[in-house]
């Protein structure tokens, strides 16, 4: 398995860099080539399992991107609601699953739901994490508060057990979210900073991505490592 933890692996998510396609910056496209199979099968797994029109979109989206850039695929599929009984063997068919973005807690209950982890160990394809997805790839998922009341609320449970590919906690969308308050506190220096303890938090901006081989971890583009202390700003490409 091969493994790509990206923010947002088509361009900024507020539209500041927009890409027709799969993102070239810091060679993703390229990279991402190098192990892609021809004709490859994709599923991708929602974030809201329920959003089914939001789903579809998606998934026309995706197939598009793959296209322009070259990457050959004969079909996109989804695993949503309708689909959640999926068995590992299906799954194991696959040549790429895409965990989609959206809310990290809504997706992290649905992969547990159906037992997404369980059907996933050893498969031996591409894996791409996309903004939430990447963050429920983690072993030990950090859920950063994001929508109002999370982080004020005390039953809001920001660790949660994810899919076990890494041991990072991606956060991403940084350039977007590097100066968010949230509750009334500032999002990482109050929220985000405290609760990095033991971990190992990184933060992307769209266009970098982190990628994970046979145990051995690059990270490409910039990227800042935080610590309870402080944020320290690392960049390879």
């Amino acid at each position: 398995m091969v493994t790509f933890l990206t923010s947002s692996p088509t361009g900024d998510l507020d539209g500041k860099f927009r890409v027709d396609g799969i993102d070239y910056r810091n060679g993703f496209c390229e990279v991402l080539r190098t192990y892609w199979k021809e004709n490859s099968r994709c599923l991708i797994v929602s974030a809201s399992p329920d959003e089914i029109e939001r789903n579809e979109e998606f998934a026309h989206f995706w197939f598009h991107a793959l296209d322009v850039s070259g990457l050959s695929c004969t079909g996109v599929d989804l695993l949503d609601a309708r689909t959640m009984d999926i068995s590992r063997e299906e799954i194991q068919a696959y040549d790429v699953i895409v965990l989609g973005g959206g809310h990290v807690p809504t997706q992290n209950a649905f992969l547990h739901k159906m037992s997404l982890r369980e059907k996933m160990e050893g498969f031996d394809g591409i894996v791409i994490g996309i903004s939430a997805g990447s963050m429920n790839a983690a072993d030990v998922v950090y859920a950063q508060p994001e929508e109002e009341g999370e982080s004020l609320d005390p039953d809001y449970q920001r660790f949660l057990p994810g899919l076990g590919l890494t041991d990072i906690n991606i956060l991403p969308h940084y350039q977007m979210l590097k100066d968010s308050w949230l509750d009334g506190q500032r999002l990482f220096e109050d929220i985000t900073f405290p609760d990095s303890l033991g971990k190992k938090f990184l933060a992307i901006p769209d266009g970098s991505y982190v990628v994970i081989r046979d145990g051995y971890v690059s990270i490409h583009g910039e990227a800042w490592k935080i610590t309870p202390e402080k944020m320290e700003r690392i960049h390879f490409s």
